[in-house]
């Protein structure tokens, strides 16, 4: 297809830098690459820790992991993905495929994982274009919201996998411990996978919304004690905790029954939260830890969501207003997604 000679897209110039235009000249893609015309990009916390080097992404970067676009152009190698197919792009676009965990099917283990994300050390979908190797992409039903879907590719896609990897029993009392962007996802795939869900938020402000996406209970930290609260209830099988301090991630695991499990998906920038490995011993407790995942579990995300009617509440953006978007993801309800063409 015809394409321009150059595109818009925003990038961080430098550390702790706003985002700011630049004007990318087109290239070709690569063997085994694709480029695809942007329809919509989730905004994600991991694109702050971008900002402030707390990865080695190396500036200038355009961030952004949540893709969903067209694609609009293929190296001659590429046969599985055409011209004109919809589809979705997360953070890994590949991996080494030569450590002792890549070649024992253990992918995210990766030694060099960080090398091949894209958003981060490849330039990612805050732009018209991006391009992006054919394992980094998967289909999207063409029927599909761009916006409802982009951030299922690591907001939703972290979620569900780590519950689906760290499954307990049906009718279990599973705990969603912060209402956000992870949290409001989780209580539907915590409904789907048939559990009693608590929605476990710091204010009363989010109540109708968490009862709405399926929360059997409600607790309100400001004004309960979200610990007392679940042992009333006998204790959560599994609290998935997207909370944004180790301190109050690490309190919740009072909250667990015999044999609990906390499942934590948040990336914490403080590391000073006491942990007892005796409370671990002495109740059987478990701590588990879950990061986004490859294309093919992309693809599993969005299957399981169109299945079961899961949607991420957004909030869009054009890209010009690309800086406002990313200062307000945090605020959005409950992903902020700029839209390139719109």
């Amino acid at each position: 297809m015809a394409h321009p000679a150059s595109y818009i897209a925003y990038c961080f110039e430098k550390a702790q830098g706003p985002l700011t235009r630049a004007e990318v000249s087109w290239k070709d893609p690569q063997e085994g690459e694709v480029v695809l015309k942007v329809l919509a990009c989730g905004m994600c916390g991991t694109d702050t820790i971008v900002q402030v080097g707390g990865l080695p992404s190396g500036f200038p970067r355009v961030p952004g992991h949540e893709i969903v676009g067209e694609i609009v152009a293929t190296h001659p190698s590429v046969k599985d993905f055409t011209v004109g197919q919809r589809v979705g792009a997360g953070w890994q676009r590949d991996f080494c495929r030569k450590c002792s965990n890549c070649l024992s099917g253990k992918q995210m283990g990766c030694n060099e994982l960080v090398k091949f994300t894209t958003g981060c050390a490849c330039d990612g979908g805050l732009a018209q274009y991006v391009t992006i190797p054919t394992t980094g992409i998967c289909p999207v039903p063409q029927d599909a919201d761009p916006a409802e879907v982009a951030p299922l590719l690591c907001a939703g896609l972290t979620v569900y996998k780590a519950m689906s990897y760290n499954q307990v029993p049906a009718q279990s009392l599973v705990a969603i411990h912060g209402i956000g962007g992870l949290g409001h996802l989780a209580i539907q795939y915590s409904k789907a996978m048939g559990y009693r869900t608590v929605a476990i938020s710091s204010t009363g402000s989010k109540k109708d919304v968490a009862v709405s996406l399926g929360a059997d209970y409600y607790i309100d930290e400001s004004t309960q004690d979200a610990v007392a609260e679940l042992q009333k209830l006998g204790g959560a099988a599994e609290i998935v905790t997207t909370a944004p301090s180790s301190a109050a991630a690490w309190k919740m695991l009072d909250g667990l029954a015999f044999e609990g499990k906390l499942l934590v998906l948040s990336l914490p920038l403080d590391t000073g939260a006491p942990l007892s490995p005796s409370m671990l011993c002495t109740r059987r407790l478990s701590i588990s830890g879950y990061l986004v995942g490859d294309a093919d579990d992309c693809a599993e995300t969005i299957v399981f969501s169109k299945k079961h009617g899961i949607k991420c509440m957004v909030e869009t953006f054009p890209l010009d207003k690309a800086q406002e978007a990313f200062a307000h993801r945090s605020k959005a309800k409950f992903r902020a997604v700029v839209l390139p063409w719109a």
